[in-house]
């Protein structure tokens, strides 16, 4: 049977195959459509096989809402370029609209992908995208979020994605999607110091001790200088240390310019050794909890300063209540294309200089 020119557009746009590979299909199946689409979708398959080893670490996210709930849905693919085709785009989106609408979780480890991919038809698609496209793509993750309220954020053309739900208020979408707009720059771990186990709050605090001890020229000065003594009369450090710090000690911000790597490594086994003591100290105990509080409001979102706060000051939390008092947010998820992902190294200059060779 002749394959016309008809025959090969109307395949093609049922498929978004190329031309080549539509009039190859036709005329293996003697013009047949639906076997046609078959043996793309096949094609399709091996295609996406052989690519599997690739790394597609590169893509966008994409937002899917209703009244109450909101999907923020991850694919890959293996370049920039193909992230801004919009035929990868549509299918990022038809991706996330299926999440919202399957019922499934999601998970920020791609727990229900598979599940997902198994609905309506969306593997068929992955596949035939893979063919048209020519890269690896990859549907990495999905995850929902449900509330009286919610509201989402793109960023950089969806590199980076974020869904926020609240309870309390039914109509603050604006404040909820500046809220996620300050997720998005700001990075926050927890939504309030609440979420955060004891333990890794010890565990936080306990670091920040052993690096303050570490580093002893930031010590409070009695307890610098009590080390130094001890360094000193217990014959710890070398005569030329003691030597340079009488001669040095009447301006102690430069005494560690002028002291040997030995002398700085012995007062910091002296630190540790007597870390319990040091510990009880009110002015080091107090500086210690003061940078355990500047961590916490680093890593959580409520404590953080507010983005668009006009006095430089306003947390989070007080935008909220300046809006309605009633907000509770419940849940935030953020996804930043490729985080956590190895991604691949490309020298462009290396690469032709490969070719020309």
């Amino acid at each position: 049977m002749a394959i016309t020119a008809a025959m090969v557009k109307e395949l093609r746009e049922a498929t978004g195959a190329g031309m080549m590979d539509c009039k190859k299909a036709l005329a293996e199946t003697d013009g047949n459509m639906e076997a046609a689409v078959e043996v793309l979708r096949k094609s399709g398959a091996a295609k996406m096989e052989k690519k599997a080893s690739r790394i597609a670490a590169e893509g966008i996210a994409r937002v899917a809402k209703g009244s109450n709930e909101a999907v923020v849905a991850e694919v890959n693919s293996e370049t920039d370029f193909v992230a801004k085709n919009e035929l990868f785009q549509n299918f990022v989106q038809l991706v996330a609209d299926n999440a919202l609408t399957s019922g499934l979780n999601g998970g920020k480890n791609g727990e229900d992908v598979e599940a997902l991919l198994e609905m309506n038809g969306l593997k068929d698609e992955l596949i035939e995208k893979t063919a048209t496209i020519g890269e690896k793509l990859s549907v990495r993750r999905f995850e929902r979020v449900s509330g009286e309220c919610v509201a989402s954020y793109l960023h950089a053309g969806g590199k980076i994605g974020v869904i926020v739900a609240a309870d309390g208020a039914a109509d603050v979408e604006e404040a909820l999607t500046n809220v996620a707009m300050q997720i998005a720059a700001m990075r926050p771990e927890y939504i309030s110091r609440n979420d955060i186990a004891q333990a890794e709050i010890d565990k936080m605090r306990e670091i920040i001790v052993d690096s303050s001890l570490s580093d002893p020229a930031t010590l409070p000065k009695p307890i610098l200088n009590a080390l130094i003594s001890k360094a000193c009369e217990e014959k710890i450090w070398s005569d030329e240390d003691i030597a340079t710090y009488e001669e040095k000690k009447s301006n102690m911000n430069y005494l560690f310019n002028f002291l040997s790597k030995e002398a700085a490594a012995a007062l910091v086994s002296l630190a540790m050794a007597d870390k319990e003591n040091i510990m009880a100290n009110k002015i080091f105990s107090g500086a210690i909890e003061g940078r355990v509080s500047k961590q916490l409001k680093d890593i959580c979102l409520l404590d953080q300063t507010y983005v668009k706060a006009e006095d430089g000051k306003q947390t989070v939390a007080a935008y909220l209540k300046s809006v309605n008092g009633a907000i509770v947010i419940k849940k935030v998820v953020r996804f930043e294309v490729g985080e956590g992902m190895e991604k691949k190294n490309e020298d462009f200059a290396a690469e032709v200089a490969a070719q020309l060779a």
